[in-house]
């Protein structure tokens, strides 16, 4: 007599969670892609939004012009060398390493699409910020506010003068000035986009009729990424935030200790709701940019790289 338990009839077994394997061309891959997105569209984004959250009397053409006088379209591009190509070549790996490892333990506990994508960019951006994103973040941010000195006759000091001249005076706190207003961005940003763009993805599938898990098609995972890319700048105010404790505008009304709580404070006594949402515009762009870029082209560039092995793996054989 057979002790098997006889299968249910009509039951269907729930599909078995398959961990893939840590591979070094994924880490290539991330870095690759967020060289791509920092290099086309994402800087310039950044610049703009960075410059409206430090300079929060600007508006949208008000920041333009003044990105313009700092060396016309390559003000566009301003912490682009090295930091930006430091940041983007480093954190674009850590997020698609530590994301899909975290996703994949999410659905082993039985998480759901959206909540396994929340947790896998939330674990993936909080692992960029520490490991890092935050002295990049930083220089990045001192190199397009460091123009008031500029601005006053004096010619502004060096990439590598900058940077030097912080860590004699303030060390590796100095560097990472921020950071932890960083990490809160970060575990929001990519929880978010994730998430919101897993969402989406149910949705469309929803619309097109494909919630048989058949493939989406790439204007269909385009059109989710930029969704939840879009709707993830509702935290613009963390963003304005770690921009002000980085930023090298001098104010003597701003407090000198900066942690998250005191900046929020002068931010919202100086400048109001409105100003702790300054920047959201090109923030959306660039959140819209990173996510299609990522989680968009990051999944077709995954599945093109594995098909890409395995032919050459099953060549070999």
């Amino acid at each position: 007599m057979s002790s098997a338990a006889p299968a249910v009839a009509g039951v269907q077994a729930p599909p078995k969670i398959e961990k893939k394997p840590i591979k070094f061309s994924n880490l290539l891959l991330g870095a690759g892609l967020n060289m791509f997105e920092v290099t086309t569209l994402g800087q310039p984004l950044e610049v703009i939004k960075t410059t409206m959250a430090a300079n929060r009397s600007d508006g949208f053409m008000g920041a333009m012009g003044r990105i313009w006088s700092r060396g016309g379209m390559l003000g566009f591009y301003q912490g682009l060398i090295p930091w930006a190509w430091i940041e983007a070549s480093t954190k674009g790996a850590v997020l698609l390493f530590v994301a899909s490892e975290a996703e994949y333990y999410a659905r082993t506990f039985g998480a759901g699409n959206f909540v396994a994508g929340i947790s896998g960019g939330m674990c993936g951006g909080l692992a960029q910020a520490y490991a890092t994103m935050g002295f990049c973040t930083c220089m990045k941010t001192v190199e397009i506010t460091k123009h008031k000195v500029a601005a006053a006759g004096k010619k502004p000091p060096g990439t590598m003068e900058t940077f030097m001249a912080i860590y004699r005076a303030e060390g590796i706190r100095g560097i990472n000035k921020g950071v932890n207003a960083v990490a809160v961005r970060q575990v929001t940003n990519w929880g978010s986009r994730f998430g919101l763009s897993r969402l989406a993805e149910t949705g469309v599938r929803r619309v097109t009729g494909k919630e048989g898990g058949e493939k989406l098609g790439v204007v269909e995972k385009i059109i989710a990424s930029a969704l939840g890319g879009g709707l993830s700048a509702w935290n613009q105010p963390i963003e304005v935030i770690r921009v002000e404790m980085q930023s090298k505008t001098e104010d003597p009304n701003r407090p000198k200790k900066l942690t998250v709580a005191k900046t929020f404070k002068y931010i919202y006594q100086t400048n109001g709701i409105k100003g702790l949402y300054r920047g959201v515009s090109p923030r959306i762009g660039l959140g819209v940019w990173q996510t299609v870029c990522m989680v968009a082209l990051g999944d077709y560039a995954k599945e093109a790289v594995e098909k890409l092995t395995g032919d050459q793996v099953t060549a070999k054989h």
